[in-house]
């Protein structure tokens, strides 16, 4: 909260207020996603006709700007490559010095797995950019399997 030159309060834009809304609307759709799974319809709360002309509704039947969507869009999230996984008693790791190798469950030249969150969202192979490691993607989860996906988990 800001103080003007009169050590007043004012009242400036919160930009959390619309959280607890937008966490609401997302347990209806996750309701809606799981009657969906169980045969049901879902409809995402949209009227017949698509709800165009600049709006878009909500799951309650609501008009949302669309442009809520553009605060989402900014929302960092970690993007990781996976290279491989091994599991490995706790006294092998207390052993590991400069020099050890770990021997990961991945082939070489097997697709690597990318991750979004924690996610797989594709796989891909190891390029280099600019003498900087990248990724080229070979494989991407559809969105509906990615929502799949992510429901289970």
């Amino acid at each position: 909260m800001a103080i003007d030159q009169n050590n007043e309060p004012q009242a400036e834009e919160d930009p959390f207020s619309g959280w607890a809304e937008a966490l609401e609307e997302q347990q209806q759709v996750d309701g809606a996603l799981g009657a969906a799974e169980q045969g049901g319809s879902l409809t995402g709360g949209v009227p017949p006709g698509g709800g165009g002309g600049g709006a878009s509704y909500g799951p309650t039947g609501t008009e949302v700007p669309v442009n809520d969507i553009n605060m989402v869009l900014d929302i960092p999230v970690q993007l990781s490559v996976e290279l491989g996984r091994t599991k490995v008693p706790i006294k092998y790791i207390l052993q590991l010095a400069q020099g050890s190798v770990v021997e990961l469950d991945a082939l070489a030249g097997e697709p690597m797995d990318v991750l979004v969150n924690g996610y797989l969202i594709a796989q891909g192979e190891v390029v280099v950019v600019n003498d900087k490691f990248g990724i080229r993607l070979t494989d991407v989860v559809t969105p509906s399997e990615r929502l799949r996906r992510v429901s289970r988990g």
